[in-house]
């Protein structure tokens, strides 16, 4: 395996005797990662969106790790102690596929289970088409799968109008993802004002009373950022539901190091990423079973009552799709569910 780190990493303390911090360096990328669960075990990899962390999956790794799974939860590019490079390039999704694919190696290359979740889901669904022998099962949460690239002019093609209509918003929710590409260098800034802020207000759970309501994320642009005229996140006390104080801790001090230029440049690779898309086999068709799991509050990525699902549905061979009563944090929201959730799909698939 990679080499243990102790406790105190490079980007915080995890405190858990079931996790254990590991970094693995191949000449052109470093991950750090997350390990728990026998060595022995089936494999699972849990890969973790913006703006997070590895330890977003620390009740998973550990509900799974109790049941014989080796679980693995890495630091994505840009992220915690993983390489973050300074070129927006460098964040393509084929160079994120790369790097799933050393670590993939690295742990021995048996075919695994891989759960992503927000922008984890992304790669989850890039590494199951390019590298389909890798997989034997995927799990997507609070982020559906397109099989033509996740590229801004897909994500606005199917914006629900009736929330949404084209002349108030022409880009739907995903205002805040055109921003990154028109204003990178304030959008980053805006982030980088006060990581600790930032994060809190970031880190909310979903509301029903939300459904159906436009999201303050499909107004960026018009706003002039974020968070206004103020150019940084207001004073905001961390969700103590969501991240435990320690993890919460933890997550700030991640981003120390390099700040939210990395994981801000995930956003600026639309044309790149399609290209890569259309490179992978059977046109992105997956046939490996496949689980969404949808967040019923989410104003950005739900599925439920629009066309968001859609590319998903048709690209899917095998593919099962369920809800959780929370928002886009699920992983935080719905510990307990969601590894409930994988675990009866996983029987069920006899995986």
């Amino acid at each position: 395996m990679g080499a243990a780190t102790p406790s105190g990493t490079a980007w915080g303390e995890v405190a858990s005797s079931t996790l254990v911090s590991r970094v693995f360096s191949s000449p052109r990328h470093t991950t750090h990662y997350l390990e728990s669960g026998p060595v022995g075990g089936p494999l699972i990899i849990f890969l973790h969106g913006f703006p997070s962390l590895s330890l977003i999956w620390r009740a998973q790794m550990d509900a799974f790790a109790a049941d014989g799974w080796h679980c693995i939860a890495p630091d994505m590019r840009g992220y915690g102690g993983s390489s973050a490079p300074s070129d927006k390039d460098a964040y393509a999704m084929k160079e994120i596929v790369a790097d799933m694919v050393e670590l993939h190696d690295h742990l021995g290359g048996k075919p695994a289970i891989w759960v992503g979740h927000d922008w984890g889901s992304i790669v989850t669904g890039a590494v199951a088409a390019h590298e389909p022998g890798r997989t034997r099962g995927v799990v997507l949460a609070s982020w559906a799968y397109f099989p033509d690239g996740n590229a801004l002019n897909v994500l606005v093609s199917l914006v629900d109008r009736t929330i949404y209509p084209a002349e108030q918003f022409p880009d739907g929710q995903w205002d805040y993802a055109r921003y990154y590409n028109t204003n990178f260098d304030g959008a980053v800034a805006d982030l980088d004002a006060d990581h600790e802020a930032y994060l809190a207000s970031a880190y909310q759970p979903g509301y029903p009373a939300l459904v159906g309501k436009v999201s303050p994320m499909a107004m960026v642009t018009r706003n002039g950022g974020r968070f206004g005229a103020a150019h940084r996140a207001p004073p905001t006390q961390p969700n103590p539901a969501l991240w435990p104080l320690t993890d919460f801790r933890t997550l700030v001090q991640a981003f120390k190091p390099h700040g939210f230029r990395g994981p801000c440049a995930w956003y600026t690779n639309d044309d790149a990423n399609v290209a890569f898309a259309h490179e992978s086999a059977n046109g992105g068709r997956l046939s490996q079973p496949v689980l969404f799991i949808n967040g019923d509050f989410d104003q950005i990525c739900s599925i439920t009552g629009n066309c968001q699902g859609d590319p998903m549905r048709a690209a899917c061979a095998d593919l099962t799709i369920t809800s959780l009563q929370g928002g886009h944090w699920l992983p935080l929201e719905r510990e307990a569910e969601i590894s409930q959730t994988i675990s009866t799909w996983l029987k069920t698939k006899k995986l």
